[in-house]
Formats: C-alpha cells, structure tokens, sequence
C-alpha cells in the first residue's frame, strides 16, 4: 500500500479509471439510444459518490437509464415508485415485532424491518409524485448516508446512489422538492425528448425480436476506488477560485453578480454547488486522461451542478426567465481570471 500514491501507481489508476468508466457507458449505451452527455452526467455522479435527479417528459428514458446503469453494476439495486400515498416507512422501513421461542417460552421483541432505500443503487421513480412529507424521509439517507428509525441509526450500504426521476412541476399530480432536497443531489440532468435519428434507432431496438442487455462489469470495491482517486486529483488554486466566484455569482448583490442574477434570483447557490463543481471537473479531467483540472472542465459542470440550487423569484416566473438562461449569462460574463 506504500506505494499505491506513487507517480506511476496513480497513472494506472487513472487508466484503470478511464477504461472503467468506458466500459460502464459502453454498457448502458447497448440499450440506452443518444442521451450521450445524459449517460456522461449520470456516470460522474456514480464516479463521485452523488446523487443525480434526471427530469423529463413521461416516456423518454429516465428510468431505463437507471435500471439499465445498475444492470451493468455488482450492487444491490431497488425501485421505489413515489405515489401520493406513500409513506416515510415505506421507503425508510419501520420497527415491527416478532416472536420466537425461548427458554421461556414465546419471546416478543422489537426487529428493525429495512425499507427499500436499504440498497446501493435506489431508483427513486416520479420522485416529486409523493408528498413532501415522503419526500423529507431521504433527506437523511442522501446526506448522512443513515437511516434513523424509532431512535436507532442504521448505516446505509456503500457505496450509496439515489437515482432520482421527475416530471416537470407544471405536469398535473406532481409536488415540487423542498429545495433542501434539490441541494442533496449532486447534478439535476434534463432528459430532452430523442431526436429523428435516435427515435429511429429507439424503434428498431425495441420492436425486434431480440432485446440488448448488459451485463455487470464494475463491483463495489472499485467504484469506491475510483471515488477516493477523484477527489485526489489536484487543483490549482486559481481553477478553484473560479468555482468559488461562479457560485459567488450566483448570488444577488455579490460583486461577481450579474445585472441578470440581481433581477431574477431570490436565493444563489450553496457551497455544495461549489463541491459539485470541483469534484465533476476532477472526474472529468480523469475522464479526458488528465491528472489537473481546467476552468473548463469547471465551466462544463455548471449547468448540472447549479440549475436546481437557483431559487428563482417572482419576476424571473413572470417573464419566462429559467435558471439555465442566468447560469449562461453567468458563464459568458465572469472573468476566467480573478480581477
């Protein structure tokens, strides 16, 4: 192990990286059409240890990527579909009594009975269909990564991915995330509906007789290898002053905010923004064969990192205005350089 943090221990680390991470999308790509930098992003947070919340219309995809990610992994894996009638213990598990026989007899006690959210990979379908008061029993689990129940803390496997899937909050029946919730997930990922050329490819996939699977090719150990290898890679310190100043930015009244940001934004991003930031661009430096980060690779994480911890204000409703459109005045206004 005294020699797991040499020079050349690490580049084969980071080559081991690469190939894994390839092999993983190479996977889910046989049965997931397009959706390349979708399949990118959801990957990221596996290779970082965060949780990811894909939003889009009914039908395209979201949870095929999930089940079809956790087919290509040697994890636990478990689906929980949110409905309006779902309760906390349903996903959390609850305390339940059981009888066996004893030295004297019929012996009651009380048996912890885990709950779905007991996996390492756990589907959260049409998350934002529940109450939020279901919603609020994976605030715990997503950030402590334990699962309190009847005043006893139960550690979660690891490593530990809530998949998240909404439909959009103006489609009927849907409830919106407490924002202490959005700012739990790593990256929010828009699923945009296929286009000509993939709903062609879609078609002929799915109405053949035979179906593509994927088979496991990454286990536990190794993703949390990986994971511990991100967050090794250096950053220089003026590559991590950007994301500071671009969540700064992000902020009405600071001064790397923008004319924009003052005008449509109520509350700006948290420093786990900022943590989004760096660790996606670490991942992607790995990716790209690189043991540095660049602004760029910072600048490409920004919109999955920042959109869904933007609370935006009446006005920005009003006229139409979206968190994408002030994370992109953001990006093309601030200096790349610190003034």
């Amino acid at each position: 192990m005294a020699d797991a943090h040499t020079p050349e221990a690490l580049a084969a680390r980071a080559e081991q990286f690469r190939a894994d991470f390839a092999l993983v999308r190479d996977q889910v790509g046989r049965v997931v059409v397009g959706q390349e930098q979708v399949v990118s992003h959801v990957l990221t947070c596996l290779m970082v240890g965060g949780h990811v919340l894909l939003e889009g219309v009914p039908g395209i995809g979201k949870t095929l990527l999930v089940r079809t990610l956790a087919g290509s992994l040697s994890l636990s894996f478990s689906r929980v579909q949110f409905t309006p009638d779902l309760m906390p213990a349903d996903v959390t598990g609850t305390t339940v009594v059981s009888e066996r026989d004893g030295p004297g007899g019929r012996e009651r006690r009380f048996v912890f009975q885990p709950g779905p959210i007991f996996a390492q990979i756990v589907l959260a379908d049409e998350i934002n269909r529940a109450t939020p008061k279901t919603q609020s029993a994976l605030l715990e689990a997503m950030q402590e990564r334990s699962v309190t129940v009847g005043g006893t803390t139960h550690p979660l496997p690891a490593p530990f991915l809530v998949m998240a899937t909404q439909n959009p909050i103006e489609q009927e029946g849907t409830y919106p995330l407490p924002e202490a919730q959005l700012d739990r997930f790593f990256f929010k990922v828009l699923v945009q509906t296929p286009g000509r050329a993939d709903l062609a490819e879609i078609l002929r996939r799915t109405t053949a007789a035979d179906a593509p699977e994927v088979s496991p090719v990454l286990d536990a150990r190794r993703i949390l290898e990986h994971a511990k290898l991100v967050r090794m890679v250096p950053v220089a310190s003026h590559v991590a002053d950007y994301a500071v100043r671009l969540t700064l930015a992000t902020h009405p009244g600071e001064a790397f905010a923008t004319p924009m940001v003052s005008k449509y934004v109520r509350l700006g991003a948290s420093p786990r923004a900022a943590q989004a930031l760096l660790l996606a661009g670490k991942c992607r430096a790995l990716v790209d064969g690189r043991w540095n980060v660049s602004i760029e690779d910072v600048r490409a994480a920004a919109l999955p990192a920042v959109r869904h911890r933007l609370i935006m204000n009446f006005e920005s409703h009003a006229e139409g205005v979206g968190p994408e459109q002030v994370i992109e005045n953001v990006l093309a206004t601030l200096p790349l350089e610190a003034p």
